[in-house]
């Protein structure tokens, strides 16, 4: 895959992903203006990093399957990396790399894998299902970028303490922005496309 592609699908994403952290930024806004509690943003947490999950399992399943047609089983292993791997990545570990810089109070990793892989797991299989039968990856990726943006958000927003200055409300946008740019165009478009060329240099 030629790094000019990959440039062109991070700044094509680019506007995108900045309307969600300002979306981001809004909401983390009004939870410390209302003191809203920590268990609330945990709730979110998990409520919309499953749901992660779910889309970019689906759409990076679709984006494979509309550029190749490999087995169901090199299929079910590419979506469940895809979303498994990257969402984790985006929605759990980034955000505690931004907890660890800020010193946040109560800053930790929530893996969703692990912690609730009862729920997780069967929607990232679901996810995978219907990116097999249905791959559509257009309305899907939108969704997914706000879903990993607001689910990295309640993830940093559990670790904030009732103090906040200005160097935590940038660097908290920042992260957000960065915990989701690189690592949804990643799982959407360039993870399933690097499965696509090594299927055509092995034919």
């Amino acid at each position: 895959m030629k790094p000019k592609f990959i440039a062109s699908e991070l700044r094509n994403h680019a506007p995108f992903t900045t309307f969600g952290t300002m979306t981001g930024i809004i909401i983390m806004a009004v939870f410390v203006h209302f003191q809203i509690s920590a268990e609330i943003s945990s709730f979110l947490f998990w409520m919309t990093h499953p749901f992660h999950v779910f889309l970019s399992a689906l759409v990076t399943t679709a984006m494979y399957r509309l550029h190749d047609k490999g087995g169901v089983f090199r299929t079910i292993i590419i979506g469940y990396l895809g979303a498994i791997g990257i969402a984790t990545l985006s929605d759990s570990l980034i955000p505690y790399v931004g907890e660890w810089m800020l010193d946040l109070p109560n800053r930790g990793v929530h893996l969703g894998l692990i912690e609730k892989w009862w729920l997780v797991n069967p929607l990232a299989l679901l996810g995978i299902a219907v990116g097999y039968y249905l791959p559509r990856t257009k309305f899907p990726h939108a969704g997914h970028v706000l879903l990993s943006t607001w689910a990295s958000l309640f993830h940093m927003i559990m670790a904030l303490g009732t103090q906040i200055d200005v160097a935590t409300w940038i660097l908290t946008a920042l992260f957000l922005f960065l915990a989701v740019w690189v690592p949804c165009c990643t799982s959407d478009i360039i993870f399933p496309l690097l499965w696509i060329k090594k299927t055509g240099d092995a034919g």
